[in-house]
């Protein structure tokens, strides 16, 4: 959990009691156009909790926007290569984050002297499109972060697997970690389902389960020798300063070495691994743990 602290409006004053609540300036606004701070009976809005004096508003009311200090800790063991990539991941699980969301115009009314005002406004979360062409959406662990990134951009303080679920509704198959900052972490799909069910994940290099079903399905081919699960080329990830991490990047994530037997021509190669390729894209472990994956070829004597 980010590091926590009392704000000025809920220290304990000298005789132990909490002071009113003020309400959130957007609101104390909206009742001042609305015909003042008091209600229709003339009672003062001021001071009142919808919720009962003890209780809180939301999760993270006296959150202090500090980044959560499991997840730091877990990049800090990422890059000294104490851990892996599923430990940062597994961080998340119970970490707060921010999610960017930005001010839409719907409607836009004429005011007076022809003056146009903004009628009614949308907020809406922030998207980015991946190089890959897919849709990811960005989540931060500060609300500094947030606002170094987008000064525009309202934090939405969530659970990670809260957000997580946000990206699946919306179409989006990674979640960004800080984007812009000094360390970038990249959660790929099969990590941001897993988070989003609150479920644990392994990423596909390390899956015994996946790595037999792809040997299965290989066995039905005897020009395939054998097969080896590696880490992809694209798990790695290097900070704003260049320093390289084992994990964090956004794919391809999983290498399939195939040893083929001597003798095969090009023509045979091609035909074998697109016939292995639709074979692992109707296996539904496969599609639910891969995220992307890159095939190399060696012979059977390497």
């Amino acid at each position: 959990m980010a590091g926590q602290g009392l704000t000025p409006e809920n220290r304990e004053d000298a005789a132990g009691q909490l002071p009113a609540r003020r309400l959130p300036g957007h609101i104390e606004a909206a009742l001042a156009g609305a015909g003042g701070a008091t209600d229709s009976a003339g009672q003062p809005w001021a001071g009142r909790s919808l919720s009962g004096e003890d209780a809180k508003i939301h999760n993270f009311e006296d959150d202090d926007g500090t980044a959560d200090n499991a997840y730091l800790a877990a990049i800090d063991a990422l890059l000294s290569g104490d851990a892996d990539e599923a430990a940062v991941v597994a961080s998340l699980a119970t970490a707060r984050v921010f999610v960017p969301v930005v001010a839409q115009l719907a409607e836009e009314a004429e005011g007076a002297a022809g003056l146009h005002a903004d009628k009614q406004a949308d907020m809406a979360l922030v998207t980015l499109k991946a190089p890959d062409g897919r849709l990811a959406m960005p989540v931060f662990t500060s609300s500094a972060a947030l606002t170094a990134w987008h000064s525009d951009a309202r934090p939405v303080a969530v659970y990670a697997a809260r957000a997580a679920l946000s990206a699946v509704s919306e179409g989006a198959e990674l979640l960004v970690v800080d984007p812009g900052s000094e360390v970038t972490f990249v959660v790929r799909r099969p990590a941001v389902w897993s988070l989003a069910q609150q479920q644990p994940w392994v990423p596909a290099y390390a899956d015994p389960e996946l790595a037999a079903v792809l040997e299965a399905t290989a066995a039905a081919w005897p020009a395939v020798r054998r097969l080896e699960v590696l880490p992809g080329q694209g798990v790695a990830a290097a900070t704003a300063s260049g320093r390289r991490m084992a994990g964090g990047g956004p794919g391809p994530e999983l290498r399939v070495v195939l040893y083929l037997e001597d003798g095969l021509d090009a023509a045979a190669v091609q035909s074998l691994v697109g016939d292995l390729h639709n074979e692992w894209s109707r296996n539904v472990l496969f599609g639910e743990r891969v995220d992307s994956v890159e095939v190399k070829l060696r012979r059977a004597a390497e």
